[in-house]
């Protein structure tokens, strides 16, 4: 949610960087009926001192042997008066707050507007691979060495979905104990999530309204809930409606879980395979910090990610996102994208945002400030440390061998006892 005090003072400037968004908005209509809010408040006000003031009176004018009878007509006249005001003040209020949590996320003022074309890739990290033997594809290699089996997936779930099995199972398993571990080492406390959210935590992480049609909804619950689509959508609502100590920030979680995503994606030849699909699994950061902490904060969380990705020996890519191709929810967003030999592209498997203090307006998610002497709403920032389902398909490709095997990274070989090479 964005402060309204801020489209109040900055109605033009904060319409104009929500075009950088690629978001049109006017605000006339809504900062009218913040005048009429105001005139309604101001008048209703004065009719409910007035019912206090001559309420106060009753037991005067009883005690001085008066009637009181004209006092209570007159109070019951003046109540009847502000009821229609009343009723019609509540409705353009909720008028109000349903167009103001459909507006995005401010993206930072050094944010190139535009979309993808407008990203800026910072720096790669690791060799790019070069292989001197036609090479296979992630998808041939994950069935010849049995590690993925699609077609029994597809039976029984449908498309867009795998099957991890044997030693592919524990590679994947490997790959999350991975993670876990060095989350642990640096200190973040792991958290397990339910997979089934209240809406109220899909509005307070921003993905409510605009996007609730994007994830799997449940029948026969009620209240209605959904299948998270990641674990931020939980983590980010740990501290709703939460007042937080400010020593006790930065707050540093993190979750394991499967995602559900609801759009698996296209039969584009990018996205075959594990590259985009209907569940997948990561490990999600989040953390709740102090506004004067957020950038530093961030740049942690994208060392974090980069430095898993480094660690398995992956050549990859660091690129900041314009504008327009940032989050509806996110400020700021740094993609930690591997690379694909098969298909000579880069793909995204971690996205480390910051959302300021959007998501904590949303969810009252605030903190004591001791020095200003009053509550202060908490920024919270995101990253994936990863997703498994285009780490896997790079290990796979970046790692092959001309005898189609693949070789095993070796962070990840205590996990597999040891194992070096995946053979058929």
């Amino acid at each position: 949610m964005l402060d309204f005090n801020l489209i109040k003072a900055q109605p033009d400037i904060i319409a104009n960087r929500l075009q950088n968004k690629g978001f049109v908005v006017d605000f006339t209509e809504v900062l009218r009926d913040d005048q009429q809010r105001k005139t309604w408040l101001l008048e209703i006000e004065q009719v409910k001192a007035e019912v206090n003031r001559l309420s106060a009176s009753v037991p005067v004018k009883k005690k001085a042997g008066e009637d009181v009878q004209p006092i209570f007509q007159q109070v019951k006249q003046l109540n009847a008066s502000i009821a229609e005001k009343e009723k019609a003040m509540k409705a353009l209020e909720v008028k109000m707050d349903a167009f103001l949590s459909e507006l995005p996320n401010l993206p930072d003022e050094d944010l190139l507007a535009g979309g993808k074309e407008n990203n800026k890739v910072l720096h790669e990290i690791n060799p790019k691979p070069s292989f001197d033997f036609p090479i296979k594809d992630h998808v041939n290699l994950a069935e010849s060495l049995q590690l993925v089996d699609y077609q029994r997936a597809a039976k029984i779930s449908g498309a867009g979905t795998w099957i991890y099995t044997g030693i592919g199972a524990q590679l994947e398993w490997a790959l999350l104990t991975f993670f876990i571990q060095e989350h642990l080492k640096d200190g973040y406390q792991m958290i397990l999530l339910p997979h089934l959210l209240n809406y109220e935590s899909g509005l307070t992480a921003g993905q409510f309204p605009k996007f609730k049609q994007d994830v799997f909804w449940l029948e026969r619950t009620e209240p209605e809930k959904f299948l998270l689509p990641t674990a931020e959508t939980g983590l980010v609502n740990l501290h709703r409606n939460e007042i937080l100590n400010e020593s006790d920030l930065p707050k540093k979680y993190f979750a394991y879980s499967p995602c559900y995503r609801y759009e698996a994606g296209s039969y584009r030849s990018e996205e075959r395979g594990m590259i985009r699909g209907y569940q997948f699994n990561k490990v999600e950061l989040v953390q709740y910090t102090k506004p004067d902490q957020s950038d530093a904060m961030f740049d942690e969380l994208v060392k974090k990610a980069s430095s898993l990705v480094e660690k398995l020996g992956l050549h990859f890519r660091v690129s900041k996102l314009a504008a327009g191709d940032c989050s509806h929810a996110m400020a700021r967003t740094y993609d930690i994208e591997v690379f694909i030999p098969s298909l000579n592209i880069y793909k995204e498997v971690s996205s480390v945002s910051n959302a300021r203090d959007y998501q904590a307006r949303r969810g009252m998610v605030r903190y004591k400030d001791t020095t200003l002497n009053k509550n202060v709403f908490a920024h919270t920032l995101n990253a994936s440390a990863l997703a498994t389902s285009r780490i896997l398909p790079a290990i796979l490709e970046q790692y092959q061998t001309k005898e189609g095997w693949v070789r095993v990274p070796t962070v990840l070989q205590p996990f597999l006892g040891g194992l070096t090479v995946l053979k058929p």
